[in-house]
């Protein structure tokens, strides 16, 4: 089938998103499925894309085969080396519609704006509290269970946030920082 370069075409049935070649869509349709035919022969993990068993793997042999020019670090993937160039450059791209704020990454710019329209779609379960980020629910769950994942180095005091332990620190143990 001949189409203009870039045309996208091939369209999802099940959503929105159209796509310019066939196989885009075949791939796609994975995550309506929810299948992971991609697994890792290190420790089994499994994943919707080859690409992202590819970047895993990566994880297993500490293969880091994109260097920043700016400084020692290095980065698996080449889109993890232009993010990370921007903590040199300044860049924000993601630039937020309603106010000034801008952002050097597009994930934290949908977060902030949650802040404009108030979604909270993460709910707790127990008692029907909403958050903003998946983080903050996770944090008061923890309300509910108890647990308390952050252990002082220093005494056997231990808290349900890391805030709190940092706190605790800076208190109670500043001469043996």
């Amino acid at each position: 089938m001949m189409t203009k370069a870039g045309e996208k075409i091939f369209k999802c049935d099940l959503c929105d998103k159209a796509f310019t070649r066939k196989r885009s869509v075949r791939y796609h349709m994975i995550s309506h499925t929810g299948e992971k035919p991609f697994q890792c022969h290190l420790c089994d993990k499994t994943f919707t894309q080859r690409g992202s068993l590819k970047v895993h793997v990566m994880t297993h042999t500490g293969e880091k085969p994109f260097p920043c020019g700016l400084c020692d670090l290095a980065f698996p993937q080449m889109n993890d080396l232009n993010r990370h160039v921007r903590v040199h450059t300044g860049e924000k791209p993601f630039k937020c519609e309603l106010c000034s704020a801008s952002f050097t990454r597009k994930g934290n710019m949908k977060q902030h704006m949650m802040s404009h329209t108030g979604e909270k779609p993460f709910q707790c379960d127990i008692c029907c509290a909403s958050f903003s980020k998946k983080s903050r629910l996770q944090e008061h769950m923890r309300t509910h269970t108890g647990e308390k994942p952050f252990h002082c180095k220093f005494c056997d005091s231990a808290f349900s946030q890391k805030s709190n332990l940092n706190a605790h620190v800076m208190g109670k143990h500043k001469e043996k920082l």
